[in-house]
């Protein structure tokens, strides 16, 4: 085995080697190198990202050596960005690490091209205004972006860019594609030869559940003009005719037919997740169509014609009580069907990329199958530009959050960090950062607090003084425990972003460090 796989064998058994070579090529800009910026850079690292570029102008101060483990006494008066990136380096010499000595706001606005240059930017600890200027630059970029912060006992982090589109979305749950309740002639022609009246004992044990849940979906079909059982009641009753065709209790397949009924349960066709990505009325194809939007054409014209409104079959079954006989031929039959789905969605794939006056190979073939074989599960994450958020957030969502206990902090939070913003901008200073100006501070805190609020046309009462004094309590720390945290969700938000792999979260991120509880506000 390859050096490069011993090393992140474990990461590679969550994302492959495809997701793995990826992240090899993928070069990240880190904004602001504090506690939360080297976090989320340490856990990039050390999945083996391509290259990173760290962006800080400020020097090692005392006060950093207490929540960043990555500068020591002697890095005191020093360049952040250099020492921190010369212990990133240190963690994995495979990641090409490089630093620029310049304050992030100072370089979004007066050299905005810099940013074109990255797949992916990472801001951390940085005002409203600077993240609003640098979403605008990345959307017109297209550079994925994610901002996050920690800020005493709170944390944020929010993703943004116009479009993100997966085929390995990977559900923890999801039914086996196994067409139980729509079987194509060549899996209905193998069912109908095998006898569910079989007398031989050892061979009514061993026939798949697959082949037993087909059967009896005919027989219940004969007598309940062919609809599936569809209410509790039918339900329980097709269990326990299941039931009534054993043999003897020991029968481990008739069990699994019962447990698996429910796959039988389950509507024919597509989802409706996937009838709204393949009818998306705002996407047109073009030249400069992405890979993703070529192949949903494709999908959508094979779903209408071969597919018969099924997306093309997986082709891969799960373990099951079956003779080795039955399971090898019911194994090649799915596989042989997932083939011949396979090379349809290619052709049309193929014929499309001509029309647009595209290379016909430019899509390989793995792709193709990997799409094929994730068709079910395809999501798209679409984001609001931060400014649009911030300026006219939903507003029957934000009310919502505000008068309800569950998500009174959360949304508190939201808030006073938006607060501490123009509370620093005004005063030249965060809330509660020098001593002797508590009560004052939390006046004008709450003064800033009303203000968002009254100009989003909401009632700034819903936020408790006790928040608003633990805000201003923080005095802008910026904790390693939270910023640990806060870095280690960026940082699993970039892999997945980078990877094209899971979905991404959306909406705002809200860690709540008082009860423990994280949160997203959809705004």
């Amino acid at each position: 085995m390859a050096e490069p796989k011993v090393k992140y064998d474990r990461q590679l058994r969550i994302w492959g080697e495809q997701g793995q070579a990826v992240l090899e090529k993928a070069s990240l800009c880190l904004l602001n190198c504090g506690p939360t910026g080297s976090e989320t850079l340490k856990n990039l690292v050390l999945g083996g990202i391509g290259s990173i570029t760290v962006v800080d102008g400020s020097k090692v101060e005392v006060g950093d050596l207490g929540n960043n483990f990555m500068v020591d006494e002697s890095s005191i008066g020093q360049s952040k960005a250099k020492c921190v990136c010369s212990f990133l380096q240190e963690l994995n010499d495979a990641v090409k690490a490089k630093f620029v000595e310049e304050s992030p706001p100072k370089l979004i606005e007066s050299n905005p091209s810099f940013f074109s240059q990255f797949t992916l930017v990472v801001a951390t600890q940085l005002a409203e205004d600077s993240m609003i200027k640098l979403d605008k630059i990345c959307r017109e970029a297209n550079v994925m972006l994610i901002f996050a912060r920690s800020y005493g006992l709170t944390g944020f982090v929010r993703i943004s860019l116009k479009e993100h589109t997966v085929i390995e979305s990977k559900p923890d749950h999801f039914v086996d594609d196994l067409r139980l309740n729509n079987p194509w002639p060549e899996l209905r022609r193998f069912v109908e030869n095998i006898d569910l009246t079989v007398a031989d004992p050892v061979e009514h044990k061993h026939i798949p559940y697959v082949v037993i849940l087909i059967k009896m979906a005919e027989e219940w079909f004969k007598l309940h003009n062919g609809q599936l059982p569809s209410t509790r009641e039918e339900k329980k009753e097709f269990k326990e005719l299941l039931k009534s065709r054993m043999v003897s209790l020991d029968e481990d397949n008739y069990k699994e037919a019962i447990d698996a009924s429910f796959k039988l349960f389950a509507p024919r066709g597509i989802s409706q997740d996937v009838r709204q990505i393949i009818n998306d009325s705002s996407v047109e194809l073009h030249s400069n169509s992405s890979d993703f939007w070529v192949m949903v054409a494709a999908l959508k014209e094979f779903v209408s014609n071969e597919g018969g409104g099924e997306a093309p079959l997986e082709g891969s079954i799960p373990d099951m009580t079956s003779s080795t006989e039955h399971y090898v031929n019911l194994q090649k039959i799915y596989q042989a069907k997932a083939e011949a789905d396979f090379h349809s969605v290619e052709q049309r794939t193929r014929s499309l990329l001509k029309k647009i006056g595209r290379n016909s190979t430019s899509i390989s073939k793995q792709t193709i199958k990997s799409f094929c074989r994730n068709a079910r599960k395809l999501k798209i994450s679409r984001y609001r530009p931060i400014e649009e958020e911030f300026k006219s957030p939903n507003l029957s969502e934000l009310q919502k959050y505000l008068t309800d206990e569950d998500y009174s902090v959360a949304v508190g939070f939201y808030i006073l960090l938006r607060a501490v913003d123009r509370f620093a901008f005004n005063y030249n200073s965060y809330p509660g950062e020098f001593d002797g100006a508590m009560d004052e501070d939390i006046s004008r805190l709450k003064m800033m607090a009303y203000g968002i609020l009254s100009d989003l046309g909401c009632n700034g009462q819903t936020l408790t003084e006790d928040l608003i004094s633990e805000m201003c309590r923080f005095g802008a720390a910026e904790l390693h425990a939270v910023a640990a945290f806060i870095g280690g969700v960026a940082a699993q938000e970039a892999i997945k972003l980078i990877t094209k792999q899971f979905v991404p979260m959306c909406g705002s991120f809200i860690f709540n460090g008082i009860d423990h509880r994280s949160q997203l506000l959809m705004l």
